[in-house]
């Protein structure tokens, strides 16, 4: 098991002090357990940006007692590691007991803004919720999720983030041996709509409510003194997940795991297994290799979360209204506000993606047709909608993205007409397309490439170059074009896997 690490016999950079609001709640809700040392962890990296923001002087993590704990191999003394208990809908199944099966809360830091934020060790070992697999993970889909949170981060969605990664000098076991890695992973907190449902699956009424307060008071505080608190909580979720699942679809992000184990009561991204971003736009795209029906495909996301919202809203019934029918209109009438919360952030962020700040009835019809030209020509998600800024004060070659161009022409001719009637000028409206439309997102075979350089050949170098592009999305960066190009047809990645 690991160690403590007695914080007062370290020398050089100050240890992170940790505290665990989660490990005060009662014992059922989590197994307080030690990670399983590994043999020789080495650091890939640390986001000494991030560290700065949580406070953690990065020097700390870069050396030999930080990677122990980045590892799990030794914590601090003030860290009390836990693994989490919930339960969750996975494919649409219910399964009443899932839990951490391969990583540990080890506790909590305030930040510099004074907000609360989890650190977790993802691959540390097994815990009682493993269900007898490893507890571990491999090195590719930690590199994965560390440069597709950290690139969603720069787009300005609200993500979990990645702190540090570690090799483990330990081969894991999927189809074949893999090298061994922890992530660090960063996070407002770690309750899922899951969570809840572990409670309300036990007819643990008690558990429930403390749980529900615990989320109140971390997450949403103002709804406290609210009439009807549990009910406030479930629309300030609703509401801040109508805006997440807007944003994913505004840059043509594919979860590719929608259970609701990996559904956030923060608002936040968070589990980047089968992730992934189109390049050519189809509705239906799906990458995960365990999504064979599609049911978390792209244009499905929205209809899939006011589904996990609406297992939420169950759970919560008991705390709604003591009466079930009463209960139930409650929610019924929250769960409609979804397209509330969705609609607005999604079509102005559509608006903006065109250039228009101002809205028209006729705009809606505008952008399905165009869709519907992508759609219908295959054309790049990305690409299309960055080259329109530069479409602005001259033709730019956008046209030449479409199989079929004289249907772009005719669509551009009625999207020219149409910022005519803007206030802006067009210098200032192609600022802010070029602020809403990135040029840079981690493309499949990109990331696929940094993967395989490491995983094959211990090269971290590609890894490094597409953290720094996709860093600054929305920035022109010369001498990197190559990275906002989409993948020859023998670069295609066309599925992606969740790792476990």
């Amino acid at each position: 098991m690991s160690m403590i690490l007695n914080i007062h016999e370290t020398s050089g950079p100050s240890v992170p002090r940790f505290e665990n609001s989660y490990a005060t709640l009662p014992q059922r809700f989590f197994e307080r357990t030690q990670s399983t040392p590994v043999s020789s962890p080495r650091l890939i990296r640390v986001n000494a940006e991030l560290a700065k923001e949580l406070g953690i002087d990065p020097t700390f993590l870069a050396s030999d007692d930080g990677v122990a704990m980045l590892s799990g191999n030794r914590f601090p003394e003030t860290a009390d590691p836990i693994a989490l208990a919930y339960a969750g809908h996975q494919f649409g199944r219910f399964v009443p007991e899932l839990g951490d099966g391969r990583a540990l809360l080890v506790g909590e830091v305030i930040d510099i803004k004074g907000q609360r934020r989890d650190i977790y060790l993802k691959g540390s070992g097994p815990t009682r919720f493993s269900r007898n697999a490893d507890g571990r993970a491999a090195l590719g889909p930690v590199l994965r999720e560390y440069i597709v949170s950290e690139a969603m981060a720069a787009l300005g969605v609200p993500t979990t983030r990645a702190l540090a990664a570690v090799t483990t000098g330990e081969p894991v076991r999927r189809e074949v041996l893999l090298p061994g890695a922890v992530l660090a992973r960063v996070a407002a907190s770690h309750i899922r709509i899951g969570t809840f449902q572990y409670f309300t699956a036990r007819g643990d009424l008690e558990g429930l409510k403390v749980l529900a307060d615990h989320a109140i008071l971390r997450h949403y505080p103002l709804v406290a003194c609210r009439d009807r608190p549990y009910l406030a909580l479930l629309e300030a979720v609703i509401s801040r997940q109508a805006a997440l699942i807007a944003r994913w679809m505004l840059i043509g992000f594919v979860h590719g795991v929608m259970n609701t184990d990996n559904t956030s009561i923060s608002g936040e991204t968070i589990d980047y297994g089968p992730c992934a971003f189109m390049d050519e736009y189809h509705p239906g795209a799906v990458f995960s290799s365990i999504d064979q029906h599609g049911r978390y495909a792209y244009a499905n996301q929205a209809g899939i979360a006011v589904w996990n919202l609406t297992r939420f809203a169950e759970a919560l019934l008991p705390l709604l209204h003591g009466d079930r029918d009463e209960a139930t209109k409650l929610a019924y009438h929250a769960l409609s506000g979804f397209q509330f919360g969705y609609e607005p952030v999604y079509y102005a962020g559509l608006r903006r993606k065109i250039g228009l700040a101002t809205s028209e009835e006729d705009d809606i019809a505008l952008l399905a047709d165009l869709f519907g030209l992508m759609e219908k020509n295959r054309t790049d998600f990305t690409l299309t909608f960055r080259g329109l800024a530069d479409e602005i004060e001259a033709p730019a070659g956008t046209r030449s993205l479409f199989a079929e161009p004289a249907g772009f022409d005719d669509w551009a001719a009625r999207w020219r007409e149409r910022p005519a009637r803007e206030p802006n000028d067009p210098v200032a409206r192609r600022g802010f397309m070029l602020a809403a439309n990135p040029r840079f997102i981690p493309r499949n075979h990109l990331v696929e490439a940094a993967i395989r350089a490491a995983v094959d050949h211990s090269n971290f170098g590609p890894f490094e170059t597409l953290l720094e592009v996709t860093g600054k999305p929305y920035e022109e960066q010369f001498g990197r074009e190559e990275y906002a190009q989409p993948p020859r047809d023998e670069e295609r990645v066309v599925k992606t896997f969740c790792g476990t």
